[in-house]
Order: structure tokens, then C-alpha cells, then sequence
């Protein structure tokens, strides 16, 4: 106390009193903080920097009575101006000038606003030479030694009152001393500024541990972190993008390097846009923004470059790749923008790492790689699928479908098709399908011939194989390199793209829907699959395991071949809806030849070595019982065929000997309900001859003679042959489609009459 009386010096004549009183304010019982070694701080820092202001004594005297008033919880803004008034009622009585009243009491009022930022030194709106030196005086105790500040703030809190509000309230005082310059003056920032930022820096941290929220910080933390792994996430998918095309057909050479600087850019912007968002300075704002320039030029060269497609030229996957790593890019720069942007201007402090910031930079990285799986590569997928795709036609409506009573006329023939015969035609509920070799899907009108509609594809030249599904409203058409598609049967628009891991599946069965996948070294796999190719399950039996499977409405039979071990083969009933297993049974042998036919399963029992069978079984689909057995004829001796036709069962085999010279083919149709021999035909047709089957049970095929093209008829009233038209080629199958019968010219589908 005596040691500040002296500091008093007789700044007043005659003004002992005084001096006494403000140290008596400074050191009374009831304060807790602001007090003698505060004011001792402050005055020994302004004598340091008096030489700078032009009135010392104005401000030697604010710097006495700047805290001269002082209430516990009170605020700087409270104590200034309860000072200040102190001033204009003291110095009065002691003849001091009412001018340098006026600005001892300008000087005490300015203490009251000191978190708030300064002006920038190199751009001061106005000189305030005394202002500054008192203001950087009161902030020296930010300059203290770190035990002396910390005591300071600790009287400073337990000033305020109410802990936890004088902890949030000091936090984001301190934020703000920091986001601007702490001193005025030019001295004081070199010889302050650092020990200050250090206590500064210091007491957040400890103020970042003390408040009840972990949260604080994980927006900055997600940005910082959102730059960093969305510029990684860019050079991925450049490289990615490195090794598709741009088109199709692509460009030889096509140039890859354009994708591989935007991948080698991308990478090394990672790194220094981490930096950039954890920095305020102009210069990372500036390389920021940069990134977000090379983005958006990217992109609009990108997009300006884009294949206009037709049905010789389509898009490549480049495309996608290219505009979605530039886009991850922009997201990359922007954040880091952003992020610079919000954080304090000049201030290095970061705070300690908690919890939500720790969050941050785990579910960035897991949020971006979901972004890639679930949204970038759908959506790339999605576009290449949808600009490489046309549908033409006039949508009218169906017609229905004739019967061919073959009587040698022809009901229609079709438009040249290319690479195109009767023998892929698949029958559905809106006409029939045709594929053709350049990655096209035709459908005729059934009645007419006519075309309904032409689904084509600019990324494909080959013959897509297709199947009907859901009762004839879906066609499943699988393109190579791109995988099944669903098209609408009635208007060929697709309905869906089935996902890419079953690009490799085979379809065993189209209606209903049945999926196989060959694993090596493992077990197949069989599914039971919606139109839009997604799975309602998936049946696994074991290792060394294939499967093959038919289905009936409500029942899959899987039958299951051991390829290691002493396993017997197994044939296994699984519900159609859910894959639960029903039944499982050892034959013998494995049969073979499943065929549906009125909701049962018939299959060849085995008889030996030869393709003859020794007798055909009805196995009921839902309990793996035998409904029938039919006994195969020991004098036939060609591989036995079975068909489908309603209710009956069409079998087509030969009468022995099994040899070229044989001239002889045996039908029967059996009844599914009973396994009764409905009728038998026998003809003389090659059994080496391709049939076809017809709805009503009549056994097509095609003979060339001497004179043209036959058509032989073997059905339940005889045999017959007729004699075909002009221009139908019996060097190509003949196809049923319900009891329609297709054939093919060299370039159309004959339909006959």
C-alpha cells in the first residue's frame, strides 16, 4: 500500500487526500478482484509507454481512477462510468482544469469497452495517442506472469458470482481479446503481445475444459476435416475415372492425362487445404479460393465437353467420374473457405481436441465414403444408364395373338431385322420380344407384326439375352458390360437397373425370377428375385455345392450336386416368397430334365449311362412326394425331351436304335393330374431335328426337302407336313410362342398362319 501511495507523486498539489482515498478504494475489504497489485500492474506498464501519449497527466490520472469504483459482479462498462463521474466530482475541488477533467474522464469511460476489437494499426480511422497508452496499460495484466494471471482471472471469476455464467462469459471474452489485436501501440504489441496471447491461449484452454459442453468446436473441426477427405475423395475417383472412357466407342488413344493432373491436383490439395482451413489469413482464403476456381472451371469445360449421343455414340463412365471429382473438389475448396472464414482472425490458438471434434474427424470420412457408395456411384451409374438409352415407337395397343393352324400361308412377316431371327423371341403379354445384335430390344405386335416399340443402347453392339418375367408385363434383357435391365413389356421404357453386384448372376428360371451365382471354391448360390433385381433371399447350401432350380407359383425345388466329400447329392423344397427350407431328400441319383407342368415338378429318373431315362417322376413341390411315376419305353434311344403344354406333358423321343439311319420320332402326351398316356404319335421325322412345342401340345419342326421348306406337325390327331412359303429358313429354328409359331427369313420373323 505504501509502495503505491508513493507511485502517487504528487500528480495533484495538495491532492494527499486523494491519493489516499483511491488506494484506500483499491485495497477495501469488499473488493475480490481489481485491486492494489491490479492497479500496481497498470501503472508501472504506463510509465513504460507515457512518452507516447501528449497529455501524461490526463492519463496518469484515468489510470488511477479508471476501477476507482468498483462493486462485486459489477462490469467493466458499469465501473467506467461510475469512475468517470468520480473524476467530475472530485478534481473539482482540487482547481483542476475542466478541460483536462473532461479528458481524464474521456479516458476512465474508454476502459469500460476493452474486449472489444481495436482498430487495425495499419489503417487507424482516427489517432488517439492517450487512448491507446491507457487502454494497453489496463490490458498489461493479460502480459503478467503466468501465476500472477492466473490469480488475477481466478479473483475475476469469483468476482462475477454465479460460476458457471462467469466461465461462459470470461470464455467468450477471451475469444473475443483474441480474434483482434491486443494492444494499441506499436511498443506495447512487442513487448506484450506475446507473454499476453500466451496467458490468453492458456486460460481458454483451460476455460474449453471447465464448460459442460463437449461440443464446442466440431463445426470448424467438420469443415477442416470435410476439406481434407473430400479432396482425398477427388483424387480416388479421378484415378477411378482414369480408366473408363469418355465415349463409346471410345477414341484410340483416347488421352487419360487430363484425369490423372485433376487426380495428382486433387491429392496434393488435400494436405494444404487442411492448413488453409485452419488458418485465417489471406493467404489461405486465397489459395482456397483457388481450389474452388479450378473446380468450377473444371466443371463447366467438363460439361461443355460432353458427348452428344445417338445411336452410334454414347457416354462412358469417364463422364460422371470426371464432373463428380471436380464437384468433390469444389466441396473441398468451399469448405476450407468456409471454415477459414469463421474462425478468429489472427488468433493461433486451437482449442483442445473434445469430444465432438473427435467425432467430427471420424464421421467425415465415413459420411464421404457413404456419399461415394450410396449417392456418387448409383448416380453415375444412373446417368450413364439413362443417356445411353432411347425409346422409340407409337405406343399403340396390343393386339392378340393368332393361332397358327399351319396351314402353309404366313399370318405376317416383319420388318428387316438385322442380326435378328425367331429363334430369341420371347412371347409376353404385349407382343413379342426380339433382341438384336446391336444392343437393341424390339417388340412386335402379335397380330400384326408391326413394331411397338425399339429399346436401344449406345454403349452396346451386342445381342442383349433376354427373358419374360412377372406374367409377361416385364422383360429382363441383360447387356453385356452394363448388366439386367427391366423394361416395361407394354411401352419399353426401363423400370429399373438390377444393382452391379448381380451383373455376373445367371437367371435359372424368368418366371418366376430365379438367380444363380457361381462362387469358386465355395457354394453356389441360388435367389429368389424381385423384378427390380433385388433379393428376397438367398439360399447357401455348403462348400463344393451347385444348384440348379426350378419354380413353380409358390415353390422353388433346388436340386444340389456335391462336388468334394462323400455327400449324396439332395433335392430341397424352399418357399417361393421367404427361401425357408421345406423338405430335403436323397435320390439316388441325381435326376435330371426338371420341367413344370400344372404346378408339379417332373424330372428324369436316371437310367444309367444313357440319355434315355428310366422313367419320369411328378414330385409335388411343397412336400417332396412323388405324385407318379411313368416308366420310359426300354426300346427308346434318343435323349428324351421335355415340354410343357397347359396340363399335359409333351415327351419327344425316338423308337431304337439310336442312329443316323433312324428316320423315326415318338410323341406322348401325358396328363400331369394322373401321369395317364393321353395320346401317342409316332412320325416319320429325324429325331435329330429341333422342335418346338406349342401351347395345344402340337410338335413343330423344320425340314428342308427337295422342293422347299416343310414344316412337320406331330399333334394328338396325327402327323402331317406342310409345305412353307417362300423365304422362311429351315436351316433356323422354328419357336412357339403360346400357339403362335415363328420362323425366321434372312432378315425378319415370319409369323404362320
Amino acid at each position: 500500500m505504501v509502495a503505491l501511495r508513493e507511485r502517487w507523486n504528487e500528480l495533484i498539489p495538495g491532492s494527499a487526500t486523494l491519493a489516499d482515498d483511491l488506494v484506500a478504494r483499491y485495497v477495501g475489504r469488499n473488493r475480490r478482484a481489481y485491486r492494489d497489485q491490479y492497479l500496481e500492474t497498470v501503472l508501472t506498464t504506463l510509465e513504460s509507454l507515457i512518452q507516447l501519449s501528449t497529455d501524461p497527466t490526463s492519463v496518469r490520472l484515468a489510470a488511477w481512477f479508471h476501477r476507482a469504483v468498483h462493486e462485486p459482479g459489477g462490469g467493466p462498462a458499469e465501473d467506467a462510468e461510475s469512475s468517470a463521474r468520480l473524476v467530475e466530482q472530485t478534481l473539482p475541488s482540487y482547481g483542476i482544469d475542466p478541460i483536462r477533467i473532461a479528458e481524464v474522464a474521456r479516458l476512465v469511460r474508454l476502459t469500460g469497452d476493452l474486449a472489444a476489437p481495436p482498430p487495425d494499426s495499419y489503417a487507424p480511422p482516427r489517432r488517439d495517442a492517450n487512448g491507446d497508452v491507457l487502454l494497453d496499460a489496463v490490458n498489461s495484466t493479460l502480459a503478467t506472469a503466468p501465476a500472477r494471471y492466473a490469480a488475477h482471472t481466478s479473483e475475476v471469476r469469483r468476482d462475477a458470482g454465479d460460476r458457471t455464467a462467469a466461465v461462459e462469459h470470461r470464455y467468450d471474452e477471451v475469444r473475443q481479446l483474441l480474434e483482434g489485436h491486443l494492444y494499441r501501440t506499436q511498443l506495447a504489441r512487442q513487448r506484450l503481445g506475446p507473454a499476453a496471447r500466451a496467458n490468453l491461449e492458456t486460460e481458454l484452454a483451460g476455460l474449453d475444459s471447465e464448460l459442460p459442453a463437449p461440443w464446442r468446436g466440431w463445426q470448424q473441426a467438420a469443415l477442416a476435416a470435410t476439406a481434407t477427405f473430400s479432396a482425398i475423395a477427388a483424387a480416388v475417383v479421378s484415378i477411378a475415372a482414369a480408366g473408363a472412357s469418355w465415349q463409346i466407342p471410345s477414341v484410340e488413344p483416347e488421352s487419360g492425362w487430363p484425369t490423372v493432373l485433376l487426380a495428382v491436383f486433387a491429392f496434393f490439395s488435400a494436405p494444404v487445404l487442411f492448413r488453409c482451413a485452419r488458418s485465417d489469413t489471406q493467404r489461405a482464403r486465397l489459395i482456397s479460393g483457388a481450389v474452388v476456381a479450378v473446380a468450377v472451371t473444371g466443371l463447366l469445360v467438363a460439361w461443355a465437353q460432353v458427348p452428344v449421343t445417338n445411336p452410334a455414340l454414347g457416354v462412358g463412365l469417364r463422364v460422371p467420374l470426371v464432373i463428380s471429382a471436380l464437384l468433390l473438389l469444389l466441396v473441398a475448396g468451399t469448405s476450407a473457405l468456409v471454415a477459414s472464414l469463421l474462425r478468429t482472425r489472427v488468433a493461433r490458438f486451437m482449442p483442445s481436441r473434445n469430444l465432438g471434434q473427435q467425432l467430427a474427424w471420424l464421421a467425415v470420412p465415413g459420411v464421404i465414403a457413404l456419399i461415394l457408395l450410396l449417392i456418387v456411384q448409383p448416380l453415375a451409374r444412373s446417368y450413364v444408364l439413362s443417356s445411353n438409352e432411347r425409346v422409340e415407337g407409337s405406343h399403340r395397343p396390343a393386339g392378340s395373338s393368332p393361332d397358327s393352324v399351319l396351314d402353309g400361308n404366313v399370318a405376317w412377316v416383319s420388318r428387316a431385322l438385322t442380326g435378328a431371327g425367331a429363334e430369341e423371341a420371347v412371347g409376353t403379354r404385349y407382343g413379342i420380344a426380339i433382341p438384336r445384335q446391336t444392343g437393341v430390344v424390339e417388340m412386335l405386335d402379335a397380330a400384326t407384326g408391326e413394331l411397338r416399340w425399339r429399346y436401344s443402347r449406345s454403349d452396346s453392339d451386342e445381342k442383349p439375352n433376354i427373358v419374360a418375367t412377372a406374367n409377361g408385363r416385364f422383360i429382363v434383357a441383360e447387356f453385356a458390360d452394363i448388366g439386367y435391365l427391366l423394361l416395361d413389356a407394354d411401352t419399353g421404357e426401363r423400370k429399373a437397373a438390377w444393382p452391379g453386384r448381380t451383373r455376373d448372376h445367371t437367371i435359372q428360371q424368368g418366371d418366376p425370377l430365379l438367380t444363380g451365382e457361381e462362387v469358386a471354391r465355395g457354394s453356389d448360390k441360388l435367389r429368389g428375385v424381385d423384378p427390380d433385381g433385388s433379393d428376397r433371399w438367398t439360399f447357401e447350401p455348403g462348400r463344393c455345392t451347385d444348384i440348379g432350380a426350378v419354380a413353380t407359383a409358390d415353390t422353388v425345388v433346388a436340386f444340389l450336386g456335391h462336388s468334394c466329400g462323400d455327400e449324396p447329392d439332395e433335392m430341397t423344397g424352399l418357399d417361393l416368397k421367404t427361401g425357408k427350407k421345406l423338405w430335403t431328400k436323397a435320390p439316388s441319383d441325381m435326376y435330371r430334365r426338371p420341367v413344370v407342368v400344372g404346378g408339379l415338378v417332373v424330372v428324369a429318373e436316371p437310367g444309367g449311362d444313357s440319355d434315355v431315362p428310366a422313367a419320369l417322376l411328378a414330385i409335388e413341390p411343397r412336400t417332396g412326394e412323388t405324385k407318379w411315376r411313368w416308366p420310359v419305353p426300354r426300346n427308346w434311344a434318343c435323349r428324351t425331351l421335355l415340354n410343357a403344354a397347359g396340363k399335359l406333358l409333351v415327351v419327344v423321343d425316338c423308337p431304337g436304335p439310336d442312329t443316323r439311319e433312324n428316320r423315326q420320332t415318338i410323341v406322348t402326351a401325358i396328363d400331369s393330374d394322373t401321369g395317364q398316356t393321353v395320346w401317342q404319335t409316332t412320325a416319320a421325322v429325324s429325331p435329330r431335328a429341333r422342335v418346338t412345342v406349342t401351347a395345344d401340345a402340337r410338335v413343330v419342326s423344320l425340314a428342308r426337302g427337295s422342293d422347299g421348306c416343310w414344316a412337320n406337325v406331330i399333334g394328338a390327331t396325327g402327323f402331317r407336313q406342310v409345305r412353307l412359303p417362300t423365304g422362311v429358313s429351315c436351316s433356323r429354328d422354328a419357336v412357339a410362342v403360346g400357339n403362335l409359331v415363328l420362323t425366321s427369313g434372312n432378315t425378319s420373323v415370319i409369323a404362320l398362319r
